[in-house]
């Protein structure tokens, strides 16, 4: 059943099926369930460490950490939107959700998930700094700053998903509408000229960005004539390297099994895999 039409009825509003992967064996689902929920348990965990740590560490008190812990935060908000819904999905078949609840899954999914991917562009600018600039990095990454730049990604995150999440709300669905999905993802959004500007946003603006930082680091490692100072500069960004290949390689293979002319369940099963917790990533074209 596919949304057909942007007036939907004003008498009731319709439920919305997760079918997450149609052709998977009965007996299957409750051992997804429970490696989603180990799964989950350990990103909540660890997680939850890296915030105590950071924290309670005062000499972790640096503008790198800071935005460390903002990523933490981000990954734990994530998964509980979408992980606590998939388990009783898998493990008591229960697939339906409320048109609101579909909605705000939707909605805190794709905010938390650009979040990320902002915050992943101003610890990029920080390496940026300390790298090309160490003598000013004290003065430029202050407290203040650190808190107004953390604070502008998590508000433009969370502004800039209203419009695609709106009109997506207010497309026509049956009754009963089907997500060929483990959770309510954006998938209109793609279809239409507002969901293309976003997605470039939100996907290739900050990985521009990214790789502009890194262009420039990479320039000023490369005059270091020291040979001790080359990987030096770099180990201090291959943590933030990793984060980033991760965050978009999970991207580019959701897009490569979202624009293939793959079955359905193939789609499902590898943007499931991918990509739990990223955003642009959904199983099938149909949202309903």
């Amino acid at each position: 059943v596919e949304a057909t039409a942007c007036n939907g009825s004003e008498d009731s509003l319709p439920v919305f099926c997760l079918v997450s992967i149609p052709s998977l064996p009965e007996c299957e689902p409750p051992c997804l369930a429970l490696i989603f929920f180990l799964i989950y348990l350990l990103i909540l965990v660890g997680n939850a460490l890296i915030l105590v740590v950071v924290m309670a560490e005062a000499s972790l008190h640096k503008p790198v950490y800071f935005f460390l812990i903002n990523l933490s935060a981000l990954d734990i908000l994530s998964t509980t939107v979408t992980v606590p819904k998939m388990l009783p999905l898998f493990l008591l078949g229960d697939h339906f959700l409320s048109f609101p609840a579909c909605f705000l899954q939707m909605y805190l999914f794709h905010s938390f998930s650009c979040s990320e991917a902002f915050i992943l562009v101003v610890m990029a600018y920080d390496r940026y700094v300390a790298i090309c600039h160490p003598l000013h990095y004290p003065v430029l990454m202050t407290s203040q700053t650190n808190a107004v730049l953390a604070t502008g990604a998590w508000l433009t995150a969370l502004l800039l998903p209203i419009p695609a999440v709106v009109r997506t709300s207010q497309m026509a669905f049956d009754s009963i509408a089907h997500i060929y999905h483990c959770f309510c993802d954006h998938l209109a959004v793609v279809q239409t000229f507002m969901g293309f500007c976003i997605t470039m946003v939100v996907s290739f603006l900050p990985l521009l960005l990214v790789l502009l930082s890194y262009a420039h680091i990479l320039t000023s490692v490369l005059r270091i004539n020291s040979q001790e100072g080359c990987p030096k500069a770099f180990s201090t960004c291959s943590s933030h390297l990793l984060v980033v290949g991760t965050y978009y390689s999970s991207i580019a293979i959701a897009y490569v099994a979202y624009s293939a002319d793959l079955n359905r369940d193939v789609k499902a099963a590898i943007t499931k895999i991918s990509c739990p917790q990223e955003p642009g990533c959904s199983g099938d074209r149909r949202i309903a």
